[in-house]
């Protein structure tokens, strides 16, 4: 098999839940907890959340002024198809930084104003959640590869 890999696009935080995320000129994951600074940190399995801006790109092609964070993503990424691996596996991104995929999807429980205006969002098929085994800084630009089992 190939190497699955893609790059970082945009790293984000939020101090509350239910809210946008801002862009980070850098982040720091924490080892079993997520990503410094983030409301969703925590010891469960959704430490963190990832999204393609592929995914992002698709909603804007249905109208919607969205970018990377609006999802409440942590991790915006590219050229790496997130949402077709497999739970387990585990993603190394940039020197250090190790994700176990621990989740695809969410049930939306409440459906998100992204919903309201345009009768779908991507995050509960597309985005991922994963837990942090090794902790590390993280930017835009850094490479994320697909660990081999």
């Amino acid at each position: 098999m190939a190497p699955v890999e893609g790059i970082v696009t945009a790293v984000s935080v939020s101090a509350k839940k239910g809210i946008k995320k801002s862009n980070l000129e850098r982040g720091l994951l924490v080892e079993n907890h997520g990503l410094e600074g983030d409301a969703h940190a925590g010891k469960w399995h959704r430490q963190v959340s990832l999204l393609a801006a592929e995914s992002i790109e698709q909603m804007q092609n249905k109208g919607l002024d969205v970018a990377a964070g609006d999802f409440a993503e942590n991790i915006t990424t590219r050229d790496i198809v997130l949402w077709q691996l497999p739970v387990g596996s585990r993603l190394q991104i940039g020197k250090q930084a190790i994700l176990e995929i621990t989740q695809i999807g969410k049930r939306c429980h409440q459906k998100c104003a992204i919903f309201q205006q345009v009768g779908d969002c991507v995050m509960p098929r597309q985005g991922i959640f994963a837990r942090v085994l090794v902790g590390g800084e993280i930017k835009p630009g850094d490479r994320i590869v697909l660990l081999e089992e």
